[in-house]
């Protein structure tokens, strides 16, 4: 029964779809074909970026292909109103002493005068997104690259690396532990000391990623004398181990800190930090870290005020809060329920 429903469906096919002769798929380029869709460039859409304004939003830079450098990229500028483009930083200028090839430009962003270039590469997956590697700053004026971190820092592990806003610094994320470095005398100044596996700094758990789409855990203040930042506490998460059959002949086991539905959640808080290291102010919010998220995090219109989104573990209520960085004290501002 079965064959002969086969052979029928095959038959039926054929009448509605007859074959097209491989010589009229070659020959007849007006034909579309699944060899001529995945086999040749025409349908591939080229590519464009990564693209950053600039600060007056007069022109903005990309990332293209160098052809004095094959298999380098050119920062190109181009101006919004003319078009006009030019080669704004040549991959030559991206070459570190000692190598002979640019660095592979995976990310970057600009200081706020323009004049430094800050470069991500050698990127590796954290959970789903490459966001931990290499950060480089290149100086525009004096033509300098270096490699940021330190002597300390092993290959890819600086997170979130971001300009101060005098461009005088940098902050990131090492390890679970924030620093700022000064990119003159590359003086480095460790914010937090406690990161490990449970006790997460300026960046989340699994969980955070997966259920807010929560990632960079740090923000500067506008006047760049403070870091406001989350700090998660994991050690009551249970591990889920996964089981890893295709790395090696032996499969391996790999743990990962996911609480299933009524079982114990990360505990989250949100401090603030002065940039030169010092005491550590905590927001005094209400209830259980452990059964509420805090959602989001941005500074307000001042150095003395961040906003804070704080979500039950139901997500059904949103409370919006301010916190005053001084006192640590906060104020619910708003109010959003849902029954979903």
């Amino acid at each position: 029964m079965l064959r002969s429903v086969t052979r029928l469906l095959v038959t039926v096919w054929a009448l509605l779809f007859p074959a097209i002769p491989l010589d009229a798929q070659t020959s007849d380029s007006t034909l579309l074909s699944l060899e001529r869709i995945y086999s040749s460039a025409e349908f591939r859409p080229e590519p464009f970026g990564p693209t950053r304004w600039l600060a007056r939003g007069a022109a903005y830079t990309t990332l293209e292909p160098s052809k004095q450098n094959p298999g380098g990229q050119d920062l190109v500028r181009y101006d919004v109103a003319t078009g006009a483009r030019t080669v704004l930083v040549p991959a030559g200028r991206l070459v570190p002493v000692g190598d002979s090839l640019p660095l592979e430009v995976q990310g970057y962003s600009w200081s706020e005068d323009e004049q430094q270039l800050l470069v991500f590469t050698n990127s590796k997956p954290v959970w789903r997104q490459n966001t931990r590697g290499d950060y480089w700053v290149l100086n525009l004026r004096t033509g300098k690259l270096r490699k940021l971190g330190g002597p300390r820092a092993k290959p890819s592990t600086l997170m979130f690396v971001k300009f101060s806003p005098d461009g005088g610094r940098v902050g990131y994320v090492r390890e679970n532990n924030l620093y700022v470095e000064h990119l003159t005398t590359r003086r480095i100044v460790a914010l937090t000391r406690d990161g490990s596996r449970t006790i997460i700094n300026g960046t989340f758990d699994w969980v955070y990623e997966e259920e807010l789409d929560d990632r960079d855990g740090w923000r500067w203040s506008p006047d760049g004398r403070t870091i406001a930042f989350w700090q998660l506490n994991a050690d009551s998460v249970r591990n889920y181990n996964l089981i890893n059959t295709v790395d090696s002949l032996y499969a391996k086991v790999i743990p990962i800190q996911y609480p299933k539905a009524g079982e114990s959640n990360s505990a989250a808080r949100v401090g603030t930090v002065p940039a030169v290291g010092g005491r550590i102010t905590w927001f005094q919010i209400p209830g259980d870290p452990r059964n509420n998220y805090l959602a989001r995090m941005e500074w307000a219109a001042s150095s003395n005020e961040v906003v804070i989104e704080h979500l039950n573990r139901l997500q059904n209520t949103n409370l919006v809060m301010l916190g005053d960085r001084r006192s640590g004290n906060v104020r619910v501002v708003l109010t959003e329920q849902g029954e979903a």
